[in-house]
């Protein structure tokens, strides 16, 4: 996928004009890009313009127009673009109850570490590849990065709807697996063919 630049995005001016139409696009598009994995994880699978409407949203929030900002920005949201043959997705562990956040969150230390998490299809698994720095021994992040790598054979698993794809989360007592729907599916193909370069 091409890289985001300054070029492709709009001013704080504009941008605030165009936020409502631009926003109601991405809602749908996340629509057909998030899953969850059981009561308390949630994958969104990011592409260029996921990214991009997050890149105009912290310029937003934090009223960034300055160009070296601009361009900080921008550094962190293309390192999250999928490479070829990559899926990449941002983790949430979503915890409501705010007298249990540190409880139900520490259940999760450990899970960006060895094969926790899986793109299972065609009987192969491509597990998920963390970014570093969201976790340590005693303490980890609600929200993380990961990248999938799914093989040939997989991809074409993907592409043929009558052959089952799941994700699946296996960490400690949180076992879960959902089926991909095919909205998300099509969506993961144009990822792989880094179709999505607009």
């Amino acid at each position: 996928m091409k890289v985001i630049t300054a070029n492709d995005l709009c001013s704080y001016e504009e941008y605030e004009r165009q936020r409502e139409s631009f926003r109601a696009k991405i809602i749908a598009l996340k629509q057909r890009r998030r899953i969850s994995v059981g009561p308390f994880i949630t994958m969104v699978f990011e592409n260029r313009e996921t990214l991009r409407f997050q890149i105009q949203e912290m310029i937003r929030a934090e009223r960034i127009v300055d160009p070296v900002k601009v361009q900080d920005e921008l550094d962190v949201y293309n390192a999250l673009l999928p490479l070829p043959n990559e899926l990449s997705a941002t983790l949430l562990i979503e915890i409501t109850d705010e007298a249990m956040m540190k409880e139900k969150l520490d259940q999760f230390i450990g899970l960006d570490h060895g094969e926790k998490v899986a793109v299972a299809a065609d009987g192969e698994e491509a597990f998920g590849e963390f970014e570093g720095g969201h976790s340590h021994e005693t303490k980890i992040s609600a929200v993380h990065f990961v990248r999938f790598r799914p093989t040939a054979s997989m991809k074409r698993a993907i592409a043929d709807l009558t052959r089952p794809v799941t994700i699946r989360v296996n960490h400690g007592g949180y076992r879960q697996e959902v089926p991909v729907p095919g909205s998300m599916r099509e969506e993961w193909l144009a990822d792989l063919n880094g179709s999505h370069n607009t």
